[in-house]
């Protein structure tokens, strides 16, 4: 299936990044299962308007990727029956402690960030892979604020360990640029600054590509990275289990 087909996105009215991550082929005759694993920005701005929409999707679990401060200054995913809601938050630099600057090469900037989670935020990314390799969890969706870096991460990382090829991950990735356009005009709306430091929203495939490229360089696989943070052999069969059609 390619990566860009429109059907993966589910439109709400405040949510401007929410796709399923499944579609895509795992390389082996096999696709990543449908409605199991959803990514988004941030779920705070879900409204009466919305609330059915994401009902009938039957989440079960929210990992919500957000740093501790950013959950108390926005709020949370609201209440539903049977919801979980986890605040996993992987250690990381501040986009202001290594800022973007407008000569940056956008693409080697992300993914150099990219390499920095996952170097300090190795504890937080085994437990959101943990939690989405449990069944029991599913369906889950991931989310941060703009739903594009530490969501395209925990994705990204998912994605490689299911044998989905790094292009087409880095496809799914890029589909977070045309989100953050709708993104951007909404935060704009609000009248609030964004913060020193930050990249522009744009997506570069090339970003995503990088990244998994020089972690397999640094760890010999995507697996082995994964085992070096923690995840069990246990949990890669069960994620493979019950994402893999």
């Amino acid at each position: 299936m390619d990566a860009t087909e429109t059907s993966r996105h589910i439109r709400f009215s405040t949510i401007f990044n929410f796709r399923d991550v499944g579609g895509l082929s795992a390389g082996d005759g096999r696709q990543v299962r449908r409605g199991r694993l959803y990514r988004s920005d941030s779920l705070h701005r879900i409204d009466d308007i919305d609330r059915a929409a994401f009902t009938s999707l039957g989440i079960r679990t929210v990992i919500d990727l957000r740093r501790p401060y950013e959950v108390e200054r926005d709020g949370r995913v609201p209440d539903f029956p049977g919801l979980t809601w986890r605040n996993i938050h992987p250690e990381h630099a501040e986009w202001s402690e290594r800022p973007y600057r407008p000569d940056d090469d956008l693409a080697r900037y992300l993914a150099d960030r990219y390499a920095d989670l996952a170097r300090t935020g190795t504890a937080g990314l085994a437990e959101a892979i943990g939690l989405i390799a449990d069944s029991v969890n599913a369906p889950v969706v991931v989310h941060c604020v703009a739903g594009k870096d530490r969501t395209g991460i925990v994705c990204g990382l998912t994605l490689a360990l299911l044998g989905v090829s790094d292009d087409d991950i880095a496809a799914d990735y890029a589909l977070s640029t045309e989100a953050a356009e709708r993104f951007t005009a909404w935060f704009a709306s609000t009248g609030h600054a964004a913060s020193p430091g930050l990249p522009p929203l744009t997506c570069p495939a090339e970003a995503m590509t990088l990244f998994l490229t020089e972690l397999r360089e640094g760890y010999g696989s995507v697996e082995g990275y994964l085992r070096h943070a923690g995840v069990t052999d246990a949990q890669v069969d069960a994620l493979r289990e019950h994402l893999l059609d």
